[in-house]
């Protein structure tokens, strides 16, 4: 048996959960991108060990494992500002002893999860766009095998990545936009 528990955070519920993103943001300043980004893989694979997972954590490990992809792909080049979010989400999830310590049982991880989903509906189009750029870089590679020049693959790559950020930015900023109205 299953059961549906929603509730809905007000503009200042979620003001507090930005307050605290910014917070993990002043803190990503101070610390390595590789040390950020190995110390939320360490949680995640602790997570995974203590299987079985709350559902509404399980379905968000897809996300983080996304979102790290976009950080140490080096052809993608995530722009500074979204590479920065990153890194504070992460400093964040990777802390157990945030808003609700991640040792409580079944609701240990509810703020990381609120977190996350904030994360990932700010960087909506940043999402779509590496995907579609993975799909771009995959199938250029599948027709053009590994005999092709790597200038030439280089050079397409890069068109494309700077035409996905062209247009990542563009959505961001209509839907910053439409926000305020």
């Amino acid at each position: 048996m299953t059961m549906k528990i929603s509730f809905e955070l007000s503009d200042s519920d979620l003001n507090f959960f930005r307050k605290a993103l910014k917070q993990s943001r002043e803190a990503v300043h101070d610390a390595e991108e590789s040390e950020i980004i190995e110390a939320v893989s360490d949680v995640l694979n602790g997570i995974r060990r203590n299987e079985p997972l709350p559902d509404f954590v399980g379905k968000r490990i897809p996300q983080l494992e996304s979102f790290i992809s976009m950080l140490t792909d080096d052809e993608w080049q995530l722009p500074e500002v979204d590479r920065e979010r990153l890194l504070a989400t992460f400093v964040y999830f990777a802390d157990p002893e945030d808003i609700l310590p991640d040792d409580i049982p079944v609701i240990g991880y509810l703020d990381d999860v609120i977190i996350i989903e904030l994360v990932v509906r700010e960087l909506h189009h940043v999402r779509i766009a590496y995907d579609d750029f993975c799909q771009f870089r995959n199938e250029f590679d599948e027709a053009n095998g590994k005999d092709v020049d790597p200038v030439i693959r280089r050079d397409r790559i890069d068109r494309q990545r700077q035409k996905l950020h062209q247009r990542m930015q563009r959505r961001s900023a209509q839907q910053k936009k439409s926000e305020l109205w």
